[in-house]
């Protein structure tokens, strides 16, 4: 089935068709993977259609454009109106933005100066991992390939060169049958899914591995943190060795794209009953309650479109 696309992209300071937002096939960017972006949802609520942290979001954006040196034209409130502007423009209420802002043609090497484009799409998007994954679970393996080593690769900046790393470790576990891939960190130990952060519950403890372990500091696992510690559930930021992943109660991924992904097996093993557990629906419960009006927003993290 052909892919459609909104009618609608913010690009460069203001809202043009899909179709004439184009770079140059010499952009950096294209060569080099010298971009940095953000995934931020929009969700509808019974007090309107709202942006879930776009601020946290945008400033993560900003961040990691600091770690790259890449000079953002615009201010962060010029990019929180810009996703808005173009939710409004594509007429959506819940869906996906994709801020990006990326070295653009001006240059040959590696260090060449360059003007910074900056883009911000929004689509529909429903469950990222597949229809009824949220409800019933994936099966996932620990890929081959592992995360990069410290000092190497800022795992802290969310910058389009990094995903090549994910790329691998996604189309490996597709290639294999599998739903999702979990890599490892350079030490051998636990580092996150393809894309997504990973929590694992023992004895009504959710356990999860830190930022050292090579992984982006989800803003979606912040807000489980959060959330879990408010309601009275434990939270363990520890390193975690692989075997723990067959031994955990429970298990599930967590990010922008992927919401809170239960994980039903590892590598062919079932995870405690080999089906989504009541942890793992409590904070389900907690995080969709945010849209719903079942948990209280003490955080202002919904911001209005």
């Amino acid at each position: 089935m052909a892919q459609t696309y909104p009618d609608h992209i913010w690009h460069n300071g203001r809202i043009k068709p899909w179709a004439e937002a184009t770079v140059h096939v010499m952009a950096h960017a294209l060569h080099y993977g010298s971009s940095v972006f953000e995934g931020i949802r929009s969700y509808e609520t019974p007090h309107g259609p709202v942006i879930f942290r776009l601020t946290e979001h945008n400033k993560r954006l900003f961040n990691s454009a600091k770690i790259y040196d890449i000079q953002i034209p615009y201010t962060l409130e010029d990019i929180n109106a810009a996703c808005r502007a173009v939710i409004k423009a594509n007429g959506l209420s819940k869906g996906y933005l994709r801020p990006v802002a990326y070295r653009g043609l001006g240059g040959f090497g590696l260090s060449a100066d360059t003007p910074t484009d900056v883009a911000v799409a929004a689509w529909q998007m429903g469950a990222y991992l597949g229809a009824g994954v949220l409800e019933q679970g994936i099966d996932a393996c620990v890929s081959s390939w592992q995360r990069f080593a410290p000092n190497t690769i800022p795992a802290g900046a969310k910058a389009g060169g990094n995903y090549l790393s994910g790329q691998l470790v996604a189309r490996e576990a597709r290639r294999l049958g599998f739903g999702e891939g979990i890599a490892l960190a350079s030490t051998g130990l636990l580092s996150e899914g393809a894309g997504e952060n990973l929590f694992l519950v023992f004895d009504g403890a959710l356990h999860t591995t830190p930022v050292s372990a090579a992984l982006l500091n989800g803003i979606t696992r912040n807000t489980l943190i959060t959330l879990a510690r408010a309601n009275g559930i434990e939270v363990v930021e520890r390193d975690i060795p692989r075997e723990y992943l067959y031994l955990c109660d429970e298990l599930f991924m967590c990010g922008t794209a992927a919401e809170i992904t239960p994980i039903r097996s590892v590598d062919g093993k079932p995870v405690g009953a080999g089906k989504p557990g009541p942890l793992t629906h409590r904070i389900q419960e907690l995080f969709f309650g945010l849209f719903s009006g079942k948990t209280e927003d003490r955080w202002g993290w919904l911001e209005p479109v």
